[in-house]
């Protein structure tokens, strides 16, 4: 026996000191690659150079089939390299999936549900937050296996908690005018490849103190969320696009805990004070290797901050539409590098703050270093961009290879933000559900998304149809 319990107790130590090597080594690679967390890019210049010239490709194509042919299949055309991808197709319903096809950014190589079944979502209800009911979207964004999730009709989903995603799922809300709204809303923790496409978000407010399922086989305990929009927690390869939001308690998305590979697209953003947050603290160091893109965003009426705020990280700003803010556009503390190209920046009246950057709580001796960098936006109505960093002209030499000119077509390219789909049938006015907790009461003001949409979008009319037994959206 003894002779067996050393042998062990070797075989332990030697397991023990092999693991530690191993461990090692991985980091020293990780570190030589410049990689902090799975799914950083190594080398993010090249992300932000592909993506501009994939924009510059699909304005280049849409020019030269204006001028070359009368087709006017052709006229669905944008620049927008996402919406050029798919909506041009007059079938797209019957095969969506080829939406994750249409990726850009940092979030790409965001699968979803792709490969995985169609789940239709056929009751809007969330009765019971440990127990959901097939049938309803709890019931399928935590369940294990990839799924395409759909909407065969308007509806409104009221969360009675925060609704808590697994790997692999699409929200699909092309041809439906979906809501969600409630406790939570979206939590995207410790998961990958997620894509929430075509939804309204808006009027989520804090929940929680109680028990949860995040899949078929475990729920626990959740403490009181901060009533987030959409948070990313320690996730990788997430893509939001064409999604409304609005009205919420803390940020409309809030992407920290080293979460990478993000792109936020599309969006229409309005009604709130602190929009978006990346990263979770100055101290929280694997945030460094936090990647996010923000592309073809419309920051809308009513907006006060954080568009976005970030702490570390490489940040991606790039042809979005700011239309005035009330305190800055974008911030940032703990060296973040903010790279800004092809935006529009339209300050607000106030003398005050034109500013679109700021540094939170840091001194100029100290942030002097940091790579805030921009290219080729345009800035209105006195609105300026304080840059700063050392050596940005070797830095971002291949980022900035390929001349931004998107941005004397930033209308064209946002002009979609927002959901897309049938704004007709108003859902009513929106209030907290009775819990009291960073919802409006909307008895004097309508802040319903159908007016947002209509303030954002004006005269512009989209139409839903059915095709052939498939949802048909009609752009």
């Amino acid at each position: 026996m003894p002779f067996y319990s050393t042998l062990m107790a070797t075989s332990i130590v030697v397991l023990y000191f092999l693991l530690a090597v191993n461990m090692a080594q991985e980091a020293s690679s990780m570190a030589v690659k410049n990689v902090t967390l799975l799914g950083q890019h190594p080398s993010p210049h090249i992300v932000a150079q592909d993506l501009q010239r994939r924009v510059n490709v699909s304005i280049t194509r849409r020019e030269m089939l204006t001028y070359a042919t009368d087709d006017s299949s052709t006229s669905c055309l944008t620049g927008n390299p996402i919406d050029d991808c798919w909506r041009c197709d007059p079938n797209w319903h019957l095969n969506r999936q080829r939406l994750a096809d249409c990726g850009i950014g940092f979030g790409q190589y965001a699968l979803g549900g792709k490969g995985g079944r169609y789940y239709v979502v056929t009751d809007s209800s969330d009765n019971d937050a440990v127990n959901p009911r097939p049938g309803t979207l709890r019931w399928a964004v935590i369940q294990t296996e990839p799924l395409w999730i759909v909407f065969p009709t308007n509806m409104h989903i009221q969360l009675s908690q925060e609704l808590i995603f697994n790997s692999f799922k699409t929200l699909d809300g092309r041809g439906a005018n979906v809501h969600i709204t409630g406790g939570g809303c979206i939590t995207l923790q410790y998961i990958t490849n997620v894509i929430i496409h075509n939804i309204h978000i808006h009027h989520c407010y804090q929940s929680g103190n109680t028990n949860i399922r995040s899949s078929p086989t475990h729920y626990g305990y959740r403490t009181k969320s901060d009533g987030d929009g959409v948070s990313v927690f320690g996730s990788r390869d997430i893509w939001i696009d064409h999604c409304s939001l609005s009205h919420c308690k803390d940020g409309l998305i809030d992407v920290i805990m080293g979460s990478t590979g993000i792109t936020i697209s599309n969006n229409l953003f309005s009604h709130h004070d602190e929009v978006m947050l990346l990263g979770h603290s100055d101290d929280y160091l694997p945030d460094s290797g936090m990647q996010v893109t923000i592309a073809f965003n419309h920051f809308g009426e009513k907006l006060v901050q954080r568009m976005p705020r970030c702490r570390r990280g490489y940040i991606h700003v790039v042809n979005n539409v700011y239309s005035r803010w009330e305190m800055y556009a974008i911030g940032g503390s703990g060296n973040p590098t903010i790279n800004s190209q092809g935006n529009r920046y339209t300050a607000p009246a106030n003398p005050n703050a034109k500013e679109v950057t700021k540094r939170v709580d840091t001194a100029s001796e100290h942030w002097k270093g940091w790579n805030w960098r921009s290219e080729g936006d345009i800035l209105m109505n006195g609105a300026f961009f304080v840059a700063s960093g050392e050596g940005l002209e070797l830095k971002y030499e291949k980022a900035y290879s390929v001349e931004p000119k998107s941005a004397a077509l930033i209308d064209q390219l946002t002009m979609n933000a927002g959901v897309l789909g049938s704004r007709s049938n108003k859902l009513g006015k929106w209030t907290d559900g009775g819990g009291g907790e960073g919802g409006v009461d909307d008895s004097e003001n309508d802040y319903g998304e159908d007016r947002l949409w209509k303030l954002h979008h004006g005269s512009l009319h989209h139409n839903l149809g059915f095709c052939n037994g498939h949802m048909k959206l009609t752009i």
